[in-house]
C-alpha cells in the first residue's frame, strides 16, 4: 500500500489521533494547538483523511469516533524514506552527514545511534 503525503493541517490532525488513538471530533479539536481551528475545519480534514485511507470511523448513533488506520511508525518511515530519496539520492549516510554538518546531530547522538545499531545486530 502506497502511503500518501499529508498536508501540514492533515498531519496535525493525525498527530492528535495517533496520540489519542480513538477520538470524537470535539476531542480532536481540543487537542489542537492554539489558536484552535473551527470544528467544521477539523471535520473536513478528518473526511479528507478518511478518503486518503489514513482514518476510519465508527458510528455511534449520530456521533462519530475516529481512529487512525495508518500507524505513526509507518507514516514516519515512509516520510523519511521519501526525504532521503528526494534530497540525498537514497543515501541515509549522506542524510546523517548533512545533519552533522548543519550541527543538528551531535557526537553524543551519533554514539547513541551506533550503540543502538550494534544492539540490533
Amino acid at each position: 500500500m502506497e502511503i500518501k503525503q499529508l498536508t501540514k493541517a492533515e498531519e496535525q490532525i493525525m498527530q492528535s489521533l495517533w496520540k489519542l488513538q480513538r477520538a470524537y471530533l470535539k476531542d480532536v479539536v481540543e487537542d489542537q494547538p492554539e489558536p484552535r481551528p473551527h470544528s467544521n475545519t477539523v471535520a473536513t480534514v478528518l473526511k479528507i483523511l478518511m478518503e486518503k485511507g489514513f482514518v476510519d470511523v465508527e458510528v455511534h448513533g449520530r456521533v462519530y469516533s475516529y481512529f487512525p488506520v495508518v500507524s505513526k511508525e509507518d507514516y514516519s518511515s515512509n516520510t523519511m524514506n521519501n526525504l532521503v530519496d528526494s534530497y540525498f539520492e537514497g543515501s541515509f549516510a549522506d542524510a546523517v552527514s548533512f545533519m552533522v554538518n548543519q550541527k543538528k546531530l551531535k557526537l553524543k547522538d551519533l554514539e547513541l545511534l551506533l550503540q543502538h545499531l550494534k544492539t540490533k545486530k
